[in-house]
């Protein structure tokens, strides 16, 4: 029965890839069904191992890729329905090109751990591989480090802790060798390959909790400083957020939640990512809006869309974060770096062809920032911004040769709906704030806004699609200096360098 059923797999290797992969995006958040990786990993090993020719290794894998970014980022859709007329239509050409291309970041693992034959090499090539080609998918053409597989272990903060030492990498790392374990007994049923795998697959989560308890206890509870910042979410739905007729109505809405409660110690208000549709550094009226709910102690915080005048190109529209005082004075600025591609600008644009070019006029063409930079006001601790899609990169939201002592993330998931998006950027924060050591204040116009402390614990959050203001007091103790803030990816990838080394060790032996 079982040899039958082994047959009928290898045989049909493109649709069970296929299935694999599409299963294994319950591990990540919010569903954290992470056991079906200890299927999904083994059985893709499984088919790669059996493979007749690269050109079926590299399709397992590829098919396995697809599978997993083209559902896993299935909650873009919903940004394309938000103007479903003009956009609707691409859902399904975005939905193949998801996994189309990213499907290759899978594939190229799956065909270099292919030519290492015994089944030991090829799993630790197979774990190495692909947390190389992660790192890769965070940088190349821009990078989009989405759904990485350390992310699956974020249903317990005491899990993710040693993500301080090595990123969210080495986190994949260890999913990737525990969940893929199985792989070795099932292969070649002996005592050894048994005793690695269970020991494998129980002692590594049992170290990581006990690492993660142990950084958690050690240090002091975190004591409330006096500084108060209040968090506004206004939750605007995105099909009415840039109409012109509630313009007036969005802004004031912001207005009266940012003002309905007095606080004696009230430091900063923050909204959200383009929260406000006036130019603030130019409109008055709305400046002297803002001005009435200020003390001469409280700083206004909020996305924009910022206008710069360039003497050659005019007029530059940049997604920026606004500081405004009391008075109406812009105390400082910060513009995005990251843009997000096909939804703030159109990589390659010039090169399409002409009956693309109406598709493109309906995106935005904005213009990059100059990377981060820290902050400073009047009795604050020094801060940086960054903004939406930037937190998801890892070892890029500050300078590591100039830290701040705390973070603002502005967002607006409202785009995304009620899907895993929202949740998953959330996560990543949670990751960036672990790795940095670093608290980070999230604000969003919907979404999940609230304080993260440098450990990634969520000390107050106003849920999705919740309207409200949340009064947070920052930490008395805002950074610590963490292993990773230090070197960064260096050390995973030096790990994953020495692990394929053993794999190619292994398959000499083994040819000898």
């Amino acid at each position: 029965m079982l040899s039958r059923l082994n047959n009928f797999i290898l045989s049909h290797y493109k649709i069970t890839a296929f299935l694999l992969g599409s299963l294994s995006v319950q591990a990540m958040p919010p569903f954290y069904h992470w056991f079906v990786l200890l299927v999904c990993f083994p059985f893709l090993l499984h088919l790669i191992h059996h493979a007749q020719n690269k050109k079926q290794a590299f399709t397992s894998g590829y098919l396995f890729g697809f599978g997993f970014f083209a559902f896993g980022l299935a909650w873009v859709n919903n940004a394309l329905l938000v103007n479903s007329a003009q956009t609707g239509w691409l859902i399904p050409i975005a939905f193949i090109a998801s996994g189309g291309f990213l499907g290759l970041f899978i594939a190229f693992p799956a065909l270099l751990c292919w030519f290492i034959k015994p089944i030991k090499g090829k799993y630790l090539a197979f774990c190495s591989w692909m947390v190389i080609f992660e790192w890769i998918r965070s940088w190349f053409l821009t990078g989009f480090p989405w759904n990485l597989w350390g992310t699956s272990l974020a249903f317990n903060l005491n899990l993710l802790q040693t993500a301080s030492l090595w990123g969210v990498y080495g986190l994949s790392l260890l999913v990737l060798l525990v969940t893929s374990a199985p792989i070795l007994w099932f292969e070649q049923k002996n005592k050894k390959n048994i005793l690695f795998t269970l020991l494998i697959t129980i002692l590594t989560p049992f170290l990581l909790y006990l690492f993660g308890d142990y950084r958690l206890k050690a240090f002091a509870e975190d004591q409330p400083s006096d500084l108060i910042i209040r968090l506004v979410q206004p939750s605007i739905s995105q099909t009415l957020k840039w109409s012109k007729d509630m313009k007036h109505d969005h802004f004031q809405k912001h207005i009266d939640l940012s003002a309905q409660q007095p606080s004696e110690n009230l430091r900063m208000i923050i909204w959200g990512e383009t929260a406000s549709p006036y130019a603030l550094d130019i409109d008055k009226d709305a400046s002297q809006q803002i001005q009435n709910i200020l003390s001469p102690q409280t700083y206004l915080t909020t996305g924009l869309i910022r206008y710069q005048n360039d003497y050659y190109d005019g007029w530059q529209p940049y997604n920026s974060a606004l500081i405004i005082n009391h008075q109406g004075v812009i105390e400082d600025f910060y513009d995005k770096t990251h843009l997000v591609p096909f939804g703030e600008y159109i990589p390659f644009q010039e090169w399409l062809p002409e009956f693309i070019h109406p598709i493109t006029n309906i995106i935005s063409h904005l213009y990059a920032g100059t990377g981060p930079k820290i902050i400073q006001l009047t009795d604050i601790p020094t801060f940086g911004i960054q903004i939406c899609y930037e937190i998801i990169f890892p070892h890029h939201i500050i300078n590591p040769k100039q830290k701040p002592e705390w973070l603002i993330n502005l967002t607006n998931d409202s785009w995304y709906g009620i899907s895993s998006g929202p949740y998953q950027h959330f996560v990543s924060a949670q990751l960036r704030a672990i790795e940095e050591g670093l608290t980070i204040v999230r604000s969003a116009n919907n979404g999940i806004s609230g304080l993260i402390n440098r450990y990634g614990k969520v000390l107050n959050k106003l849920e999705l699609n919740q309207e409200g203001v949340l009064d947070v007091q920052l930490p008395q103790q805002l950074t610590i200096p963490t292993f990773y803030n230090v070197w960064g990816n260096i050390t995973i990838l030096i790990c994953c360098g020495i692990l394929i080394l053993l794999s190619y060790i292994l398959a000499r032996n083994n040819k000898k």
